[in-house]
Order: structure tokens, then C-alpha cells, then sequence
């Protein structure tokens, strides 16, 4: 199956699996999807991510993604949201880089330096794709 936003696809899921109350969700891998899930691991959205083998013999590979809740069982992610879409990209400058809830949630951008959150971009004066936003 051809997925036409597969960025939007592992949101989606994660997303609902928050929702949904579960420990842990798999979603397909790919690069820029391993970068992203790579990003909430290190600002502690989620507990950790490991990438396996799909069952059965398929081929490909997927990550599962042990989520994190508070200690009351809430989920540390309130929202995710895709901001650029392959039918409108969204591009930001360094100095207008966005904060997302008075930087109680961060902006994921993919750089030339790599993905990261916008507190990172702007350390390091890089500009890219504004690919999702996470409170």
C-alpha cells in the first residue's frame, strides 16, 4: 500500500493512540519518520522507539514507540498537528522561526542539518520545512 503522507500517517497514529490509552504503537519506518520520533525521545514525549522487523516476513522495517504518560495517566503529548503538507509546503527563516505555546511545546524542522525543534534551529541560525507541531 503507497502511503502519500507517510509523515502524516505515523502522526495520525500516534495521535490516536494517546487518545486511545495504549502503551506503545508501531508505525512504519522511514527516514525522516525515524528522525521525527527521534526528536519527541529527546524532548521526552515519549518514553523510547525501537525499530524492528515487520511479522510474517514482509518486507520493510517499523518502529514501535513505547509512549509516555504522568504519573495521574495523563498523555504527555495534548496535540500533534502536521504544518506542512505535500500540497502546500511550509517553509520558516531562522529569525522567524515560530514558538508553539509560548515554548511549552516545540516546532519540529527538517534543516540541512538535520530534523530538529525550533529551539535547536535557532541556536544554530538554520531555517528549513516546518514539518509538525507538538504541545
Amino acid at each position: 500500500m503507497s502511503l502519500s503522507d507517510p509523515i502524516a500517517d505515523a502522526l495520525t497514529k500516534i495521535r490516536n493512540a494517546y487518545r486511545a490509552g495504549h502503551k506503545h504503537v508501531n508505525v512504519n519506518h522511514n527516514n525522516i519518520t525515524e528522525a521525527i520520533v527521534s526528536v519527541l525521545s529527546e524532548e521526552n514525549f515519549i518514553n523510547s522507539y525501537e525499530i524492528i522487523a515487520r511479522p510474517s516476513g514482509d518486507v520493510g522495517k517499523m518502529i514501535s514507540i513505547n509512549l509516555r504518560y504522568t504519573n495521574s495517566g495523563k498523555a504527555t503529548i495534548r496535540d500533534i498537528k502536521r504544518v506542512s503538507k505535500p500540497g502546500r509546503r511550509v517553509y520558516v527563516k531562522a529569525h522567524k522561526m515560530p514558538r508553539v505555546l509560548n515554548n511549552i511545546g516545540c516546532a519540529i524542522i527538517s534543516t540541512n542539518k538535520g530534523v530538529m525543534v525550533d529551539r535547536k534551529a535557532r541556536e544554530e541560525c538554520v531555517g528549513g520545512e516546518y514539518i509538525c507541531k507538538v504541545w
